[in-house]
């Protein structure tokens, strides 16, 4: 049999789940191959034109801290930068940017060719099949080694030791507008018609999801000013703060906002049974947190508008995004409804709204590592875990392309607890709790946001990155040198006094705080609402620090303290149980002591440890504490 090439990992999909994959693989010298069915399709934003907001923001801060790429990249192309949610605490403050489409793709492709021990291939994968004789013929001694075999639309083969699945919306994908519905991938690709029924085979339970994208409109089209404007902020950030090319990004470009109004409700009304997820043509399950234009007029009757934002695609294109309007309608009804909204009254749409409808993955079916329980060395990556959302994928992608690199070279795998990071929340989650709907992470799913917050996520996690050798020793001892700064400032605050003066309460009273009448700490005045670390500047000169980062981080560090010191012994015992492992083969069914709802339900999910088996549905305290008696009384762990 001719064997077109042997891999350690194979990626199938060059999405935000297959890039960080990929390269994450490929770095820890594990011999790669990422498969697309377009080439040009490599980092496509089919929906939304921007990395980032609530939540997603901390995913890229995360992703980078351990050595991601999708922060950087969107950095290079930024052309407007918002930090969401200012006027709330730093934890639920996250960093959104709009980018040029087009150009985020191409640099993303060209990171991927220039990557050593990575191979990009233009190929539809149509079936995974574990290497047998059967399928291999005489030589499967030879390929001993490699579990799986990839067959191309072409008949190609490939061995793999360890396959990642980030096919995102593409498998099996179909698209609807209105009553019209035909096989495709997003933005008019060809879709993955076959991979489906080979992970059947696999025992893969599959799901059936849906999402959609709003329409593209002519920026000539759209009058300006009878929309609010929106500027980026004043002093822009960036997402990769220790990463590449670029040193400062700037605001090119504005956003617009319009409304709803009676008349866009009346369209979308009465046209409501030519809606796909209306008349039943739709069977897969839409996401809660972005619902169609049709849906929110459905679900919220009541409300007399709604928000929607008009982005810009790229410098280079006159294509205008509406944010907040995807539809599955008709094209003419689309035209009818866009244009009874302000601004958009001679609107020319370019790209239709659409729904598309895929299959997915049930997560339940995984470990916390993304690895297939029933199927080793195949791991899920992206929205083919039944997530939603390009940040979502990407962290996915990284920590499953870092366990399948791991895996074959029998290396330590990487899991990342709930009380570590908001990706670790995302894939407890997942495999924990299961989907019913597209998962969207928000900043309310994680119980420890205190402490998991943007500004410390190097802290958190670049040491891990270190670790594997996806940090760079000098990006990294950078790193540790402005954590040691801001410590050392932090003990300096602390032990600084301030006595008090007329000067000093004049400022006090000036910035809305009350006079002190006797000597405070630096560090007792900064943790007062109305006091910033810049205030401290203009009252004692011995605050020095001219880096707005480090100077953030101290002045949340000391506000949040108390916070993060309840949250921190909270952790501790949530690790007691992260720490008490349980075996694969563990028959729940048999276990005194536990109600049956709870003997069924770890029974089915089969968690790692006794803390992923707490969070599961059904199985409530009293479960754990029987459980924590029965691996008492038997001497396990």
């Amino acid at each position: 049999m001719y064997i077109a090439e042997k891999l350690d990992v194979a990626i199938i999909g060059a999405g935000h789940a297959g890039i960080e994959a990929g390269l994450a693989s490929a770095k820890l010298s594990a011999k790669t191959a990422i498969f697309t069915i377009n080439l040009d399709s490599v980092g496509n934003c089919p929906c939304n034109p921007s990395i980032g907001g609530t939540a997603k923001g901390h995913l890229v801060k995360e992703i980078d801290a351990l050595g991601g790429v999708m922060g950087q990249v969107a950095d290079e192309c930024c052309l407007q930068s918002r930090m969401l949610n200012v006027s709330k605490g730093a934890a639920v403050q996250s960093l959104r940017m709009q980018i040029d489409r087009a150009k985020y793709k191409n640099i993303m492709k060209h990171i991927l060719e220039k990557q050593e021990n990575l191979f990009l291939k233009q190929a539809e994968i149509v079936s995974i099949e574990k290497v047998t004789k059967e399928n291999v013929g005489n030589e499967v001694r030879v390929f001993k080694d490699y579990n799986f075999k990839l067959t191309t639309r072409l008949g190609t083969v490939y061995l793999a030791k360890a396959v990642v699945i980030a096919s995102g919306t593409y498998l099996n994908s179909k698209i609807f507008v209105g009553p019209k519905n035909y096989s495709s991938g997003p933005d008019g690709l060809f879709p993955a018609s076959f991979l489906s029924e080979s992970l059947k085979k696999l025992n893969i339970n599959l799901l059936r999801f849906k999402t959609g994208t709003p329409a593209r409109v002519l920026k000539s089209s759209v009058d300006f000013n009878e929309l609010k404007e929106q500027k980026g902020d004043l002093i822009p950030q960036k997402f990769s703060t220790y990463k590449g090319k670029t040193k400062e990004v700037f605001n090119k470009a504005s956003c617009y906002i319009s409304w709803t109004n009676e008349k866009t409700k009346e369209i979308i009304l009465k046209n409501i049974d030519k809606s796909p997820v209306f008349s039943g043509d739709i069977t897969g399950t839409g996401p809660r947190y972005c619902p169609s234009i049709e849906d929110k007029i459905v679900r919220f009757k009541d409300k007399e508008r709604h928000q929607l934002f008009i982005e810009p695609c790229g410098e280079d294109t006159e294509e205008m995004y509406l944010q907040g309007m995807s539809s599955g309608l008709p094209e003419e009804v689309q035209m009818q409804f866009y244009r009874s909204i302000k601004g958009l009254e001679n609107v020319v749409l370019m790209r239709p709204a659409y729904a598309i409808e895929y299959d997915c993955a049930d997560p339940i079916g995984l470990d916390e590592t993304l690895e297939f329980k029933s199927v080793p060395f195949l791991f899920g990556a992206g929205q083919f875990n039944g997530s939603s959302g390009y940040e979502e994928a990407a962290a996915q992608g990284l920590v499953a392309g870092i366990n399948a690199a791991l895996k074959v070279q029998n290396k330590e795998k990487l899991t990342l607890g709930r009380s570590t990071s908001y990706i670790g929340t995302l894939i407890d989650d997942l495999v924990t709790k299961g989907v019913k709907e597209p998962y969207r992470m928000m900043t309310a799913r994680s119980e420890y946001r205190i402490i998991l917050r943007q500004d410390n996520v190097y802290e958190r996690l670049s040491k891990i990155g270190y670790d594997l050798g996806l940090i760079k020793k000098d990006t990294y001892e950078q790193i540790i040198k402005d954590i040691k700064t801001k410590y050392e400032e932090i003990k300096r605050l602390k032990k600084s006094v301030v006595a008090p003066s007329k000067e000093v309460n004049e400022f006090l009273v000036s910035r809305e705080t009350s006079k002190i009448f006797s000597g405070v700490t630096l560090a007792e005045l900064l943790k007062r609402p109305q006091i910033s670390y810049e205030d401290l500047k203009k009252i004692d000169n011995s605050c020095t620090l001219n880096d707005k980062n480090i100077e953030q981080q101290v002045e949340t560090e000391l506000k949040y303290e108390g916070y993060v010191k309840r949250q921190k012994d909270v952790i501790k015992e949530l690790q007691r149980l992260e720490n008490k492992k349980l075996p694969k083969n563990l028959n729940y069914m048999k276990i005194d002591g536990l109600r049956l709802e709870a003997r069924e339900k770890l029974e089915k999910y089969k968690p790692s440890n006794v803390g992923m088996a707490s969070r599961i549905a059904g199985v409530n305290p009293v479960d754990i504490t029987a459980l924590l008696v029965w691996l008492a009384k038997n001497k396990i762990n």
